[in-house]
């Protein structure tokens, strides 16, 4: 879908190269300009699946040298990510009134936890830490239990890379000449995950939210929570609509049992949540899991990448094992037109990553011949 759109990645961590591969995956030219002379590491392996579908270029940004081409290359390119502190890329003369001096027209986009403005602009932070701010992580554990939501997921990956990649995409729809309507997408993690509760702030007008831990809509109920089972395994129930919720009872051979009637009694919840524990602990997942699986009462298991590659779910091709490892297919899909490495059915070839400078050479080589 993004076929003759072309972005240049400054190499960094996290959400960056996560906007960066998504952008790939629609069919963009992604060039990622990795630090020359960095090694392969924990955070960063040699050929990361961030990297897949982009091509690398090796430069020091810290060398005049290296900074010329790079600007050549931006005045090639539609958009740039970088996800330094703000003033770094400024520092290095690749700010945007420099890059914007080459290619009035660039999209450029920054990518912070805190935004370029904020009184904590300057101050480190990592994902739980913005979400915690923004009040996103207010509601993501039990009573009782200090709040932990899935690494990653809220802020990173959808407060952050998800936002920069809408910006951005936004931004090119609006130009409406590319030689001159360029402007600043500026990502902050703590904006995007603060942004994503609007659907709770919805639920807290309505007199569903806003109340303290477990006393919430989706927050307390016996009927939203995991549990659990005999062998160690977890089951997540969310039945949250009356029919839903009649389905799970009948599952479950409560149908006729008083308590559990009353779906809705906040002064209940503690008690009949201990009783489903109490339940679902009788028997390994795998068994809950057949129970409920093809209807109506909102259940399903806790299932590992691995146990999700291999369930039948995956017929879609969400989860492909290739030799760089387990990795998420692209997302969403399309019904023509689709991005690089798919075809018109549900299962994806997915493009190799490129190894770190792979294609130094070939990208200085096309923008000799550009100057000639």
């Amino acid at each position: 879908m993004l076929q003759g759109i072309r972005i240049i990645e400054i190499e960094g961590l996290g959400p960056g190269p996560f906007a960066a591969m998504m952008l790939a995956d629609l069919g963009a030219d992604v060039i990622c300009v990795h630090r020359k002379g960095k090694k392969p590491d924990g955070l960063a392996p040699a050929q990361a699946i961030l990297d897949r579908g982009k091509r690398s270029i090796e430069l020091d940004l810290k060398d005049p040298q290296d900074v010329e081409p790079l600007l050549q290359l931006l005045e090639t390119a539609d958009g740039l990510i970088e996800g330094f502190r703000p003033g770094v890329m400024e520092r290095l003369g690749l700010g945007p009134a420099e890059c914007h001096a080459r290619n009035p027209g660039l999209i450029f986009g920054r990518m912070t936890g805190w935004g370029q403005d904020s009184p904590l602009s300057q101050s480190a932070g990592h994902d739980m830490n913005y979400i915690a701010m923004s009040g996103a992580l207010w509601h993501s554990s039990l009573p009782g239990t200090p709040p932990m939501a899935t690494p990653t997921l809220v802020g990173d990956i959808g407060g952050g890379a998800l936002y920069l990649v809408a910006g951005i995409l936004s931004a090119l729809l609006a130009r409406k000449d590319p030689a001159s309507d360029g402007c600043v997408v500026d990502a902050a993690i703590y904006d995007g995950s603060a942004h994503m509760m609007n659907l709770l702030m919805t639920l807290q007008q309505a007199g569903q939210f806003g109340h303290p831990r477990g006393e919430n809509l989706l927050d307390g109920p016996h009927w939203s929570r995991a549990y659990t089972c005999a062998d160690g395994g977890h089951i997540t129930v969310q039945c949250l609509e009356p029919q839903f919720y009649q389905v799970f009872l009948k599952h479950m051979e409560l149908t006729d049992d008083p308590d559990f009637a009353r779906q809705y009694d906040k002064s209940m919840w503690p008690v009949l949540s201990a009783r489903l524990a109490g339940i679902f602990v009788t028997r390994p997942r795998d068994h809950w899991a057949a129970m409920f699986e093809g209807s109506d009462a909102c259940v399903a298991p806790v299932l590992s990448p691995e146990e999700a590659r291999d369930h039948q779910m995956n017929t879609r091709g969400t989860w492909v094992q290739t030799g760089a490892g387990l990795q998420a297919a692209p997302a969403p899909r399309f019904s023509k037109g689709i991005s690089k490495g798919g075809d018109e059915g549900t299962k994806w070839s997915l493009p190799e990553s490129p190894t770190r400078g792979q294609h130094t050479a070939e990208i200085l080589r096309d923008l000799e011949d550009l100057r000639r």
